[in-house]
């Protein structure tokens, strides 16, 4: 080797495909963090003063780093979603988070499975990102999903598990913007048409249609509207204070206060009469007595002995619990939609779902009609209060526009 090679030292580059900063040592790149950042500057010249100090050779790995550098995705992902399986839990009971985490992964492990978590880098996610979008994923689906196996790699990241390097080279992969990809649109939520709600409660069990009502006064979620007890229910003042016993931003340490106004607590006070201080006071058990009690007063022929015997027989499929679940409570709109608005005869197969797609809606779409009537009658900081969101950006998806008060604003100006 030449006195002049001898004398030359690695220079401080950029490493374009993922905007880090990289060296050149004994034929093996280190990265070193964001390019032009003070850190990755201290870090090049920590590295190469210990290049030096080896007689220009890198100095051996410590057992540590060795582990990282062997590590599998596939064995990245056992790990996480171990850890996940504890940490996304509420109430005893696992959360949609960890059902959501477990498909996120579940297009890494396919595709990459068996590559070393050090060699998984911003190419690599990309295509995961694209194997999503060929699925039919929406866009904001997979957003949210890319979003998540970029949380993995922090979790590993704290834990010690895989280099930082990692993480920086994930969090350059930019989300899907809309209109500016191949993923698949979806429309906004919107709130519930009027004229779709009042027929629904027609048919509708007692309990459904107070559940119903509560929302769309209120703009509770629809966990909140399921889990009233009376207990939960303060009933001392002018107007009743709910504090639900769990709620969605509970694990960020914020207090959930719901305020019932005179027409809420008329709905409300006789289930809250019916019921013990610590049950539920929409009960689906409650709801199929009453059903089969409305049927049997209906009846004008005798039972057989046969259907005698049906009712003695234990059938555990029909054994409800004594809270409606979100799946449960959506199921008993859809099946009050089916009954208020009967698919007309005589459409054709794309003109039934059509018309299907616009007369059904889901509880979750309440909350839209009332924040949208709160911003219309007293102003968006007054719906941000009583949705108790943090900031009115949050508001801002859920309220709709009015155009109607655009409408007459145009109308004034010209």
């Amino acid at each position: 080797m030449s006195a002049r090679t001898r004398l030359r030292v690695p220079k401080y580059r950029l490493h374009k495909p993922t905007g880090l900063a990289v060296v050149r040592l004994s034929g093996r790149d280190l990265y070193l963090g964001p390019y032009g950042t003070p850190e990755s500057e201290c870090r090049y010249e920590s590295v190469v003063a210990d290049w030096l100090k080896h007689d220009r050779s890198l100095p051996p790995k410590p057992e540590r780093a060795t582990e990282r550098e062997n590590l599998l995705v596939n064995e990245l992902i056992l790990a996480y979603v171990e850890f996940a399986n504890g940490y996304y839990v509420k109430g005893g009971k696992p959360t949609g988070e960890l059902h959501s985490v477990r498909d996120a992964l579940r297009v890494v492990a396919t595709h990459f499975g068996s590559t070393r978590t050090k060699d998984f880098g911003p190419v690599e996610l990309r295509k995961v990102r694209d194997a999503m979008v060929e699925t039919g994923l929406c866009r904001k689906v997979v957003n949210s999903r890319i979003n998540r196996v970029r949380r993995m790699f922090k979790w590993a990241v704290e834990h010690g598990r895989v280099d930082p390097v990692v993480l920086h080279g994930l969090q350059a992969v930019s989300p899907l913007r809309e209109g500016r990809s191949s993923a698949r649109e979806t429309a906004p939520v919107a709130p519930v048409p009027e004229e779709l709600i009042e027929p629904v409660l027609q048919y509708a069990p007692r309990q459904v249609a107070a559940m119903i009502r509560h929302q769309y006064l209120t703009g509770m979620r629809p966990g909140e509207v399921m889990s009233i007890r009376t207990c939960d229910v303060d009933r001392t003042g002018r107007i009743w204070i709910y504090r639900p016993s769990s709620h969605k931003t509970e694990h960020f340490g914020r207090a959930r206060l719901i305020h019932i106004g005179p027409q809420a607590q008329v709905i409300l006070e006789p289930f809250l009469k019916e019921h013990a201080p610590e049950e539920f006071v929409f009960s689906p058990q409650e709801a199929m007595r009453e059903l089969r009690l409305q049927r049997r007063l209906r009846r004008t022929t005798r039972p057989t002995p046969s259907e005698l015997a049906r009712r003695r027989m234990f059938r555990p499929k029909e054994i409800l619990g004594n809270l409606y679940t979100r799946r449960s409570y959506a199921v008993a709109i859809a099946r009050g939609c089916r009954k208020a608005f009967p698919i007309p005869k005589g459409l054709k197969e794309s003109e039934k779902r059509d018309w299907v797609r616009s007369h059904r809606w889901s509880p979750n779409r309440l909350r839209h009609n009332a924040a949208t009537f709160l911003r219309k009658q007293f102003g968006i900081e007054a719906a941000r209060v009583v949705l108790s969101h943090t900031s009115a950006g949050t508001t801002e998806i859920y309220a709709e526009l009015d155009a109607r008060k655009a409408a007459e604003v145009m109308e004034k100006v010209g």
